[in-house]
């Protein structure tokens, strides 16, 4: 991995520690919607605690556009609270298993006190990297993420890791920030902008064809909205939003 993307994972890191810790607010500035459960169906969140839904860092709803169905095996990218695992759990029932994995250790302890909390027993969180998944080939059913792959400094490596994981036939259902035109060089370079969830974004045609370059077939823009009441607009910066995005692997 080079210095500059170990920088960048390093900065992640500390700053989604934080908020894991209580130090800092949100994922981008403070008073971003990126924190609100309002992202959210109402009734999906019923029963959650607030340690679950407040620490809610996701810029969409990838659980309802996966179509999960009992018995499945779901993997979670960047699960953060886990949030988005617990309500994978209850669509998997009993028969099924949810695997989060995120590279934040404040995080994963969140996380384990919040399963304890729920007595929840069909979700397992690993620690590790979205661009090298502690998982076997061909073992999860539905890989999904919310507002993380724009984090990481090495996106194809990313979508390489979730088609191997994935099993013939399964699918992959993802919220996250892209954008309409690119960021430059300069801005890029901001490693604290890119943990914000902004500079780490990329054209939504060329997510989709990153994705389609691993083998996704299938490929769908589910809905594209204005990111602007989670990251506030600069001048200078491309067009920003929070998409959903469903593909699949052949079968």
């Amino acid at each position: 991995m080079s210095q500059s993307n170990v920088q960048i994972h390093d900065v992640v890191k500390e700053h989604y520690g934080a908020i894991a810790s209580g130090q800092s607010a949100s994922c981008c500035d403070d008073g971003c919607g990126c924190s609100s459960a309002s992202l959210y169906d109402s009734q999906l969140l019923e029963g959650l605690p607030v340690d679950v839904t407040g620490l809610s860092l996701g810029c969409g709803d990838p659980v309802t556009i996966a179509g999960l169905k009992p018995g499945e095996t779901v993997l979670d990218l960047g699960s953060g609270g886990g949030i988005d695992c617990f309500l994978a759990a209850r669509q998997v029932g009993e028969t099924g298993y949810v695997i989060g994995v995120d590279m934040t250790p404040e995080m994963l302890m969140k996380a384990n006190a919040n399963k304890v909390k729920m007595g929840v027993h069909n979700v397992e969180f690993r620690r590790g990297q979205i661009e090298a998944l502690p998982l076997t080939d061909s073992t999860v059913d539905v890989v999904m993420s919310n507002c993380v792959i724009n984090l990481s400094p090495d996106k194809q490596a990313v979508f390489n890791e979730a088609f191997r994981v994935l099993k013939p036939g399964g699918r992959i259902s993802v919220s996250d920030i892209v954008t309409e035109g690119e960021f430059s060089p300069e801005q890029r370079a901001d490693a604290s902008s890119w943990a914000a969830c902004v500079s780490g974004a990329v054209d939504v045609n060329a997510y989709t064809g990153l994705m389609r370059a691993v083998g996704f077939t299938d490929i769908q823009v589910v809905d594209k909205s204005s990111a602007e009441d989670i990251i506030e607009p600069q001048t200078g910066m491309p067009r920003v939003f929070s998409a959903r995005v469903t593909a699949s692997k052949p079968a």
